[in-house]
């Protein structure tokens, strides 16, 4: 697979480090027509950038809202997008060479549940990829969960703060999908993905940084305009320890001998 001349439909580069993460997992450990799922899609957007590279790239959500929006944007013939849950390719028998599950969990009440079924959709040496916010990073702490505190209180600050995100631009949905909810409610630790994991029957072998403090206000009204800010911050992350990093990336493998716990 090649990934020259890489065309991106990210303009964050902290969501451009994601991707090429991603794509370099796939590169280094897809055998030859290998088979990619990547649960829940969204927009397609992680799904087009992989097909781009020519990998065979299957894209579900149960979203038909971004399904549609993903089937209409720049169709290629080896990637496809079905509105499916990962239960239902599981009863198909369906197994993949790679399984790319980036910013689900965090939405999820029993992340366990979709962990235990992408189990049985991966390939006996196959990898999943996981990728999820730093519930303990800059951002998670100082902007997602005032925020949803703010959000429940409905008080005058919550109004005045939307009328502001209104005003700046903000839609409350992402390049990466248009679904109607996209609050967090899980935030993972390092050790909380490392025991998430060893329940679900994988163990982690890789472990990724995303960005560091661009996306927090108010630095983030002047990094949003100037990429060679979040170049120079991602690379700040890389060196931090990871209670620092927004983001995580994750490389999963199925544990020898074990299974999910019930």
């Amino acid at each position: 697979m090649s990934t020259t001349n890489k065309i991106y439909e990210y303009d964050r580069i902290a969501d451009r480090k994601r991707v090429d993460f991603i794509a370099s997992v796939l590169e280094k450990s897809l055998p030859e027509n290998g088979k990619v799922l990547d649960v829940g899609c969204g927009n397609g957007v992680i799904s087009r950038h992989l097909g781009r590279l020519g990998f065979n790239v299957l894209g579900i959500d149960v979203s038909e809202k971004t399904i549609e929006i993903a089937r209409n944007i720049s169709p290629m013939p080896n990637v496809k997008f079905m509105t499916k849950s990962a239960e239902e390719l599981v009863a198909s028998g369906e197994k993949y060479d790679a399984v790319i599950c980036s910013e689900v969990l965090e939405h999820l009440n029993e992340p366990g549940l979709l962990l235990k079924v992408l189990h049985d959709c991966l390939a006996e040496n196959g990898k999943l990829i996981v990728t999820v916010p730093n519930g303990k990073g800059p951002r998670e702490t100082f902007v997602t969960k005032p925020i949803l505190s703010l959000r429940k209180k409905n008080n005058w600050i919550w109004r005045t703060l939307l009328k502001i995100k209104g005003m700046l631009g903000y839609k409350g949905t992402t390049v990466q999908s248009a679904a109607d909810n996209l609050d967090h409610i899980q935030f993972f630790s390092r050790r909380d993905l490392e025991k998430l994991s060893g329940k679900n029957g994988f163990q982690i072998t890789g472990f990724g940084k995303s960005n560091f403090v661009e996306d927090v206000f108010p630095f983030s009204l002047i990094t949003k305009r100037i990429a060679l800010l979040q170049k120079i911050d991602c690379k700040i992350a890389d060196i931090l320890p990871y209670h620092f990093t927004g983001g995580f990336f994750t490389v999963w493998e199925k544990a020898k001998g074990q299974q999910p716990s019930s």
